[in-house]
């Protein structure tokens, strides 16, 4: 089961918080997606129309941070990614945090080599 978590805004709408496995065969370990909707089952309902079928939201254990929030209500999709902080690793100073991705860069197929 995927760690996730939602927000309500004072507007109505949510924004929904899911660490996920990578889809990308070749791509990092696990991800880190936020989705702007209604909302949570139309959240949900975005994600799965992109083909992530498990797709499931049980609980609000991580739900995503002030920063998080800005970042998918500023994006003109609100459905964005990045790779999923290891929990391993405790963050320094020196922690280059990673910019978002829109959706379309974490599915999009690599080209066929020959």
């Amino acid at each position: 089961m995927a760690a996730g978590g939602f927000c309500k805004l004072p507007n109505g709408t949510v924004v929904v918080a899911l660490n996920l496995p990578s889809p990308a065969a070749d791509g990092p370990g696990s991800v880190r997606v936020l989705v702007h909707a209604q909302n949570r089952a139309r959240a949900l309902t975005r994600l799965r129309n992109l083909g992530l079928r498990a797709v499931y939201l049980r609980g609000n254990a991580a739900p995503p941070t002030p920063d998080e929030i800005t970042a998918v209500l500023h994006h003109p999709d609100g459905l964005i990614w990045r790779t999923a902080p290891d929990a391993a690793v405790v963050g320094g100073p020196e922690l280059v945090q990673e910019l978002w991705h829109p959706i379309r860069a974490l599915l999009r197929r690599p080209a066929a080599r020959m």
